[in-house]
């Protein structure tokens, strides 16, 4: 099975999609892109067969547009943002924001990547966005801006939870998720996959609770089961 997954889910998906593999048999060939840019390509008709989004809305447009099937669209995981430095004296929480420690402090593209406008609400609530987006730098997805931050080429980012979960290296500051819009990541069968059966079986494993602890080792909220059946 085919699927495209949002860029923020790497980590998470490539460890469900080993799990989905040794209990079913059947391979997961993973694809990671920003939401938006997958979106496109979906649209310009890249073979996928399912979609793990970073939103809800580009599933909800995936089944209005006739490229997925609506009623298998569920939330699949809640995701949370990080400001993160690997200096481990840079972030001493929001205060961070206001002073001049940093020259650049990297995002991922906000209209394209739900974490990038999380980060840019988070920004506004806190009322710092206009001082620092001069010095804000922006990454084609979540991957990148992490990138961005783990290199040193930005002091200082918004990334997700889940990748930097694993360790406890540097400095940061778990964004308190009152301050942004909620993550709610969204998965929806697309057209390819329809007669797919490891499609299919990868949606339903994918709200399982094999799954599910996966999503919470690296700081996800595990979402809801799928909202299909094996053969419907």
């Amino acid at each position: 099975v085919k699927i495209a997954v949002a860029a923020n889910f790497t980590q998470a998906a490539k460890d469900i999609a080993a799990l989905f593999e040794r209990e079913t048999g059947h391979k997961a060939v993973l694809s990671f892109g920003s939401t938006g840019q997958i979106y496109t390509q979906i649209a310009k008709g890249a073979p996928f067969e399912v979609f793990l989004a970073a939103d809800r809305a580009r599933p909800r447009k995936a089944g209005a547009d006739g490229l997925g099937i609506e009623q298998t669209r569920f939330t699949y995981a809640t995701g949370k943002i990080v400001l993160y430095s690997r200096n481990p004296d840079l972030i001493e929480g929001p205060s961070t924001l206001k002073k001049s420690g940093f020259s650049k402090i990297a995002i991922a593209n906000p209209v394209t990547a739900p974490y990038g406008a999380a980060a840019v609400a988070a920004m506004k609530d806190l009322g710092v966005y206009d001082a620092v987006k001069a010095r804000i730098v922006q990454g084609n997805n979540i991957a990148q801006t992490h990138q961005f931050v783990a290199s040193g080429n930005a002091e200082i980012g918004f990334v997700a939870l889940s990748q930097i979960a694993a360790h406890t290296d540097g400095s940061r500051w778990l964004v308190p998720e009152s301050l942004y819009p909620a993550i709610a990541q969204d998965a929806i069968l697309l057209n390819n996959g329809k007669a797919n059966p490891a499609a299919r079986a990868f949606l339903i494993f994918l709200g399982g609770p094999d799954a599910n602890r996966v999503k919470e080792k690296f700081g996800y909220g595990v979402g809801e089961p799928a909202k299909i059946k094996p053969d419907a």
